[in-house]
């Protein structure tokens, strides 16, 4: 049986992201219009770039056990650039992956515990389908 550890990272966003708008997840009013964190320099320029942030933290959810907004503000943070001074990573912003984290909850795919979210059984079972599909 394919699982979502057996297939490419980006191929399994990719078709997940695809899986995720045809769910109806309701995209905040910002998002597009607004960076993603004070690394960045520009908003993104991808159309779907909601569904695809909501299919990466899924992922990141099936990987690791329990994932939280601060974790995710980490893994999603770059390298931001401060002129002569050498650069530093700096934390994603926290308002996408909270919305994006209370939407897959609300579709059931996440579920709220004392630390972070975890992965419910029907977000596993769609992660594992949507593997299958791409692997």
């Amino acid at each position: 049986m394919v699982t979502a550890y057996d297939v490419e990272a980006n191929k399994l966003i990719e078709k997940a992201a695809e899986k995720l708008k045809d769910m109806q997840l309701t995209k905040p009013a910002f998002v597009g219009l607004v960076k993603t964190g004070a690394h960045a320099s520009r908003p993104p320029q991808q159309e779907n770039f909601w569904y695809i942030r909501c299919a990466s933290i899924l992922r990141q959810a099936y990987i690791t056990d329990a994932v939280g907004s601060n974790r995710l503000r980490r893994h999603y943070g770059g390298k931001k650039r401060r002129g002569v001074r050498p650069a530093r990573h700096a934390p994603a912003g926290g308002s996408t992956i909270r919305k994006a984290m209370q939407e897959l909850e609300k579709a059931g795919l996440l579920a709220k515990q004392k630390i972070g979210r975890v992965l419910t059984p029907k977000g596993r079972k769609f992660l594992d389908s949507v593997a299958k599909e791409s692997g």
